[in-house]
């Protein structure tokens, strides 16, 4: 009965595979570069027809978003600007930017979390509550 035993669980043991580790990134000018979607917005999807995109540039740490948020669902609104890395022994990076024309500093700091290859989230420094999530696209349909 024992070597019945022995043989169940070594045949389970063959057929279940073992949790990957996730693995995640420094955030960096690197790993954060390239084309983003915004998929959750405070724990909840956007609203349909509605989107925005970030391509994040490493070289000169310049970004372009795309968003329809403040346009005509059809109208996509692109602004362009500056990001900067900080880095807070508390918090952990902190990414924070500028936009291009005279329109200001963003609204908030944000604390970047969970940065994987193909997913991280954003997450507000004044307001916890306020997060992001965004994913890699391979490109954004709207530029």
């Amino acid at each position: 009965m024992a070597a019945l035993y022995a043989v169940a669980a070594l045949l389970v043991s063959c057929t279940e595979k073992p949790d990957e580790a996730v693995q995640y990134l420094d955030v960096n000018a690197n790993n954060i570069s390239g084309k983003w979607e915004l998929v959750q917005w405070n724990d909840a999807p956007l609203a349909e027809g509605t989107y925005v995109y970030l391509d994040i540039v490493r070289n000169d740490k310049t970004y372009t978003m795309y968003q329809n948020l403040d346009s005509f669902t059809n109208v996509p609104h692109k602004v362009t600007g500056s990001y900067y890395i900080e880095y807070d022994p508390e918090l952990g990076a902190i990414l924070r930017g500028n936009y291009d024309h005279d329109a200001g500093d963003w609204s908030h700091r944000y604390i970047v979390k969970d940065l994987t290859a193909n997913e991280m989230s954003w997450i507000a420094s004044d307001d916890q509550t306020f997060i992001q999530k965004f994913v890699r696209v391979d490109s954004i349909p709207v530029e």
